[in-house]
């Protein structure tokens, strides 16, 4: 049978060492948290992982609204917005698409689907760097040639078209 960690979905782990496991991804299962549930009003709901051994293990608990403990104390405005949050995603980098192609069909789905659906971690945004970027195999760029600021020479590179478009 498959460990399962407390907050978490069963998982097949590796040991990478240093006491570094992950849940491996394959053709039939990739990590994933339980399906969200928005807290109460008033409450909230924490994802912990550690070395430790505590792997997605979630937890509950409530805003307060006066409390004045010794150390540190987070203050929450809620009436006072600076920023709207888009969504939430990751980068596509040359070596992550790299990786996930050689991944089987099926598995590359299961990885897929445990980013971006309802299933998964909802993902609704991708970064994908503009040419080469430390992530990648080789140096690289989409237009080589000096002056040409009518990009009369820019093209789309192997990486690209086969991995990233």
């Amino acid at each position: 049978t498959l460990p399962c960690f407390p907050g978490a979905r069963p998982c097949i782990p590796k040991d990478f060492g240093h006491g570094s496991l992950v849940c491996v991804c394959n053709a039939t299962y990739c990590d994933t948290l339980d399906p969200l549930v928005l807290p109460a009003p008033g409450s909230y709901v924490k994802y912990e992982s550690s070395k430790a051994g505590k792997r997605l293990e979630r937890s509950e608990g409530r805003f307060q609204s006066s409390l004045r403990p010794a150390g540190l104390l987070l203050t929450l405005n809620i009436s006072t917005l600076y920023q709207h949050v888009k969504g939430f995603g990751g980068s596509l980098s040359d070596a992550a698409a790299m990786n996930i192609l050689k991944l089987s069909q099926p598995a590359q789905d299961s990885l897929l689907r445990s980013y971006f659906s309802e299933s998964g971690i909802e993902y609704n945004l991708v970064r994908v760097p503009m040419a080469c970027s430390d992530f990648s195999v080789r140096p690289y760029s989409y237009d080589d040639v000096p002056n040409d600021y009518e990009l009369k020479h820019f093209r789309l590179v192997d990486e690209d078209t086969k991995m990233k478009v």
